[in-house]
């Protein structure tokens, strides 16, 4: 029999496998850097742009994004990949639950059900399902294995189906049935959750375009409009046109402060944009960071080229 204390060591194992924290401190470590560098740029300490003959706020900023996207993108990049392996886990759930159902019928336990169902195919499932059943034939009870189970897959449908059949079980009541019925509502579940991602890319689809059709909008400005501004003023300043205006007299600096704010638009536009996209595919925040790495970099490189 599988002593308690092994069991827990793995289930402490697995969880240090998680590298959010380090992913995190890690982020962090280099955001500090980044911002630091972008503050001695602002403050004329180096002269250290992305590319040269720029003014200490463009370096400022493009230093700023940099931060920025090494504080998002690791975290973020590595929540989507979390989040394909949970569905690609969870998709094959309601396999092995109707699986495990049908053998239950035959007259098997719940454990020897487990373990002749673990022959199956489940894709990423399997590793912990055979883990499972292998548990089981070492003596540890079927409902303290698919504790384990859940502690290692660690999803929330899982976490969810696992606690319903544990107390089926606890309850003595018919687990084929129970089993089956967890199956048909999780498959339900996933359909459900189909539906929904495939009528929330069209939202999110709609905010990537906004957010090009925003960068395109300030180039065609930078290009057409603003230099526009400028020749007009040198050739009233040639002509000897005398004007008043602060605005005329000063106006390379006016363009220049408007092409800046048009940057920290396209920033907030990217962070925000992103977020709410997030937000839409699967109603949480930190999803949306690895759009706001895309979009920050498009804008990072478009600025450089604007």
């Amino acid at each position: 029999m599988v002593r308690p204390e092994l069991e827990q060591a793995r289930v402490r194992l697995y969880q240090k496998s998680d590298r959010r924290r380090s992913l995190l401190a890690t982020s962090s470590a280099l955001f500090v850097l980044f911002t630091f560098i972008a503050v001695l740029n602002l403050l004329g300490s180096i002269d250290l742009g992305l590319v040269s003959g720029l003014r200490p706020i463009e370096r400022f900023l493009n230093w700023f994004v940099v931060a920025i996207l090494a504080f998002i993108g690791p975290y973020g990049f590595y929540l989507a990949k979390r989040n394909r392996e949970v569905k690609q886990i969870e998709r094959r759930l309601p396999d092995f639950l109707r699986d495990v159902a049908e053998a239950g019928r035959f007259g098997m336990t719940l454990a020897e059900a487990i373990v002749v169902s673990s022959s199956g195919r489940y894709g990423k499932l399997t590793p912990e399902i055979k883990k499972m059943a292998a548990q089981i034939s070492w003596g540890v009870p079927a409902t303290e294995a698919l504790r384990l189970f859940a502690q290692r897959v660690k999803t929330p449908m899982t976490q969810r189906v696992v606690a319903i059949i544990v107390k089926s079980s606890d309850a003595g009541g018919d687990v084929a049935d129970v089993l089956t019925m967890v199956s048909h509502d999780t498959k339900e579940a996933q359909l459900t959750q189909d539906e929904r991602r495939i009528a929330m890319s069209t939202y999110i689809a709609v905010i990537y375009i906004s957010f090009f059709v925003f960068l395109v909008t300030i180039w065609i400005l930078n290009v057409t409009f603003l230099p526009k501004m400028l020749e007009a003023s040198g050739a009233l300043a040639d002509a000897g046109t005398a004007i008043a205006s602060p605005l005329a007299e000063n106006l390379p600096e006016v363009v220049f402060s408007i092409q800046i704010a048009f940057y920290i638009a396209a920033i907030v536009h990217a962070l925000g944009d992103g977020i709410l996209a997030g937000v839409l595919d699967n109603g949480k925040i930190a999803t949306g960071l690895r759009h706001s790495f895309i979009m920050l970099v498009v804008a990072l490189i478009g600025f450089q080229l604007i």
